[in-house]
């Protein structure tokens, strides 16, 4: 049994701070973990533990030594389990937490500044702003939206006709037009405008719209204010119809209503009181009106009212110069001898003007009555807005002003003539001369001074090696071996002489010197021409290099370079190197195009091909039934098999076996390369191509495993047995085994009991039966033994062929018999 360890302590030593004590009186026997031992098991706990041996920490609702005291924190203040100080939650203040922070503040020791405005208050604990009736947002910056107001922003404004509520108390603000709590009256008749305080100024009657103060005026009077009656002419509602009343009948302006003049009647004053023709008293004097031009005959006094553009007292005169329509009152105002209509007043322009007064000229390029016409003076001539005709500018003649001054004239209508020498242009405008390069002077007639050339003689000579400049092109005329723009650049190859103005001589590359023109050979030519090659057997330059001994070249070195030109199949500097392998030809730089491991002349490229292969490039597999170089070897294989091109070794067809496939797979075996054992039973046959079970007579199934079925028998199975009296036959040669009590051949012959039991007489199907058991019992293990018997002899008859087949195959090597100067290969 463990016995506790028991810690010990003096009256007088205080225990160390892990819990042991000095050597002592042995007080406490479990250790006051966070405590001292005051007395026999007694701990005296430090603040904030508490239990036996002061392990447990106080709970959240205690605090000192012993976890004696009560925590008197509130509203989820956190208590010192040691001092029993409130650690307040956030919003909360006080020695005790009992207070909310004080307004602005919130948050842990309500330290933290509101951020809410517009009299919002703010949550001591989250900060979160509590809006006042009629502001929202996060921190209650914001209005209602509009259409709402109140606390929360949650009431809908009841103002009607676009009236805004206030955002806190709802109140509507009519908009002006109207009034009412929810604005849903418009000003009362005479006042419109905001809060209605305006007074409609309409007169005679009008009305004012209550929202515009805009009159709408009754019928005869218009104007802003109504003050005013229809014209002459017009009634109704804003005027807006017009009188129907004829011979000066005046009408309502109210009602449209004609008052006629004395001597005329009718709705419309449209009636004469007297016939047509006749007026004054009585209706007895004709009128003295001309009857074609005048509109009316006064009925009373006989004035006449002419047409437009015909008056008179009689409207026998038209209007004079000036003047048009009724009564020949309104003056024309036609400009520039335009004729004024004397009915309408339009204006028919004279030719060069235009627009609805003939006030404006004709644009430039048009011409005629009303600038119909398009101008077709050229060449910047002006065209007369009258009548079209062209003025040219100086250097143009011509109608249309398209010719320019014939050569050696100038000026208006080309009547100067020009002065200029030496080729010079001359202006056909003003008659200056425009030397050609090469030439100065008014007119043209001084050579540019030594030095200088071109255009006015502005440029100078830059030349290096010449005998000065041309003074109007200012090309160099260089001296002897030299040419370029500033003679500064020998001959090219191939030119010599003054401006390198001479083609060589020299042939085959030679160079000839650019002040003389004598040739200079390149490498293997010679003569003064460089028309011949060096001699045999030397190259180079000046032809004094000897050329090396070339092995395999048709002729001695290359007269330029020395280099040996090989033979085809040939090499290397002297050419002694035959061509490597894959490549023939001039240089070897053919590449041989032999397949299948065929190997290729190096001088012609022609390919010798590997055994089994034939053709142009050995491409080609010998044809079926030969094989060998050249496929000259028939194949010797038969019932079927194929032969190997390149050996001619046989390969089998399934079923066959031996050297050349003659012999059959032995008995048990089938198949490719003979390697199938048979599953026949019963001393079936297999077919050795197949491995088909031929069965012998009385048995059937895939592998003549079953006897034939009750019943039948013979070769497949084929013939019924004819046994009677539930007699059984023989699978194999339908022999009926009689039942007891009967016999004969079909077992049909009621038998003597004793003739059964008489040895000496035919044996009881019964025995019979018995003893065919054990014979097919011992057949079976016979030939189970000669199957291992032949497999034997196969396996040692197989590997005897192999070896031999080794020893018979034929077989093909190639050796190259190729020497350095021939071309011959030999096969063996």
């Amino acid at each position: 049994m463990h016995t506790p360890s028991i810690r010990s302590i003096t009256h007088d030593a205080q225990t160390s701070s892990t819990g042991s004590s000095a050597p002592g009186t042995a007080l406490c026997t479990e250790e006051c973990v966070h405590g001292r031992c005051v007395s026999p098991d007694t701990c005296h706990c430090e603040p904030g533990w508490g239990g036996p041996d002061c392990s447990s920490g106080c709970d959240s609702d205690h605090w000192g030594p012993h976890c004696s005291n009560r925590c008197q924190c509130q509203n989820g203040a956190l208590c010192n389990p040691i001092t029993g100080a409130c650690v307040c939650a956030a919003g909360f203040r006080g020695w005790r937490c009992e207070e909310l922070c004080a307004p602005g503040t919130h948050g842990k020791g309500c330290q933290l500044p509101c951020q809410c405005r517009h009299g919002a208050s703010c949550d001591p604990r989250a900060g979160e702003c509590l809006c006042a009736p009629g502001y929202t947002g996060v921190y209650c910056e914001e209005l209602c939206p509009p259409g709402s107001h109140g606390a929360h922003c949650e009431l809908r404004c009841p103002c009607q006709n676009g009236g805004t509520c206030h955002h806190i108390t709802g109140e509507c603000a009519c908009p002006p037009g109207w009034t009412g709590a929810v604005c849903a009256q418009p000003c009362p008749p005479g006042t419109f405008g905001q809060n209605c305080s305006q007074d409609c100024p309409c007169h005679h009657g009008g009305q004012c719209d209550h929202v515009t103060g805009q009159c709408h005026c009754t019928a005869g009077y218009m104007g802003d204010r109504c003050q005013e009656e229809c014209p002459f002419g017009s009634f109704g509602f804003q005027c807006s119809q017009h009188c129907d009343c004829h011979n000066g009948g005046q009408c309502s302006p109210t009602t449209g209503a004609c008052e006629c003049e004395p001597g005329y009647k009718g709705p419309r004053c449209q009636e004469r009181l007297c016939p047509e023709g006749l007026h004054g008293p009585g209706c007895t004097l004709p009128c003295p009106c001309d009857a074609d031009n005048t509109i009316s005959c006064h009925p009373v006094t006989g004035a006449c009212t002419c047409q437009p553009g015909w008056s008179g007292h009689h409207c026998n005169e038209s209007c004079p110069v000036g003047y048009y329509g009724d009564g020949c009152q309104l003056p024309c105002t036609c400009q520039n001898g335009a004729d004024c209509h004397s009915i309408t007043g339009g204006c028919t322009c004279a030719p060069g003007f235009m627009g609805e007064v003939c006030a404006v000229s004709c644009a430039a390029g048009t011409y005629g009555p009303n600038c119909s016409s398009i101008c077709s003076c050229n060449n910047g001539g002006t065209c007369s807005p009258v009548d079209g005709s062209c003025t040219c500018k100086e250097g143009w003649q011509g109608l249309d002003c398209t010719l320019p001054c014939p050569s050696g004239t100038w000026g208006l209508n080309c009547n100067e003539s020009c002065t200029c020498a030496n080729g010079a242009a001359c202006s056909p405008i003003d008659g200056s001369c425009s030397c050609t390069p090469g030439w100065l002077g008014d007119t043209c007639e001084l050579p540019c001074p030594d030095g200088t050339f071109g255009l006015n003689c502005s440029e100078h000579c830059d030349c290096s090696h010449a005998d000065g400049c041309d003074p109007v092109t200012g090309h160099c005329c260089c001296l002897a071996g030299w040419t370029g723009i500033r003679c500064d650049s020998t001959c090219p190859p191939g030119r010599w002489g003054p401006n390198c103005s001479v083609s060589c001589s020299c042939e085959n590359g030679g160079s000839c010197s650019p002040e003389d023109g004598s040739c200079e050979c390149a490498p293997g030519f010679r003569g003064p021409l460089c028309q011949r090659i060096c001699p045999p057997g030397f190259y180079g330059h000046g032809c004094a290099q000897p050329c090396p001994l070339c092995v395999h070249s048709s002729r001695p070195c290359h007269h330029i370079s020395g280099i040996c030109e090989c033979l085809p199949g040939f090499s290397g500097a002297l050419c002694n190197q035959v061509c490597a392998g894959g490549y023939f030809g001039q240089d070897c730089a053919q590449l041989c195009s032999c397949a299948n491991n065929g190997t290729c002349s190096p001088i012609d490229g022609s390919c010798q091909c590997f055994p089994g292969w034939i053709g142009k490039d050995c491409s080609q597999a010998c044809p079926p039934g030969f094989w060998g170089p050249a496929c000259f070897h028939a194949c010797s294989c038969h019932n079927g098999a194929s032969c190997s091109a390149e050996d001619g070794a046989c390969h089998c067809t399934p079923g066959w076996t031996g050297l050349f496939c003659t012999q059959r797979c032995p008995a048990a075996f089938f198949g490719k390369d003979c390697g199938r054992v048979c599953q026949c039973q019963n001393g079936a046959s297999c077919d050795h191509i197949s491995g088909k079970c031929t069965c012998r007579t009385g048995f059937t199934g895939q592998h003549c495993e079953q006897r034939c079925a009750p019943g039948t028998f013979g070769y497949g199975c084929q013939q019924l047995c004819e046994c009677m009296n539930n007699s059984t036959c023989d699978h194999v040669t339908g022999t009926c085994y009689c039942s007891p009590g009967f016999k004969g051949i079909r077992c049909d012959q009621a038998a003597l009991m004793m003739e059964e039991l008489n040895p000496y007489t035919k044996i009881s199907p019964a025995l019979g039966a018995e003893r065919h058991s054990v014979g097919a019992v011992t057949g079976i293990m016979l030939l189970l033994f000669l199957i291992v018997v032949l497999l034997g002899l196969f396996a040692w008859h197989r590997r005897r062929q192999k070896e031999k087949g080794r020893d018979l195959a034929p077989r093909v090597s190639y050796t190259p018999a190729m020497r350095m100067t021939s071309t011959d290969y030999s096969l063996s």
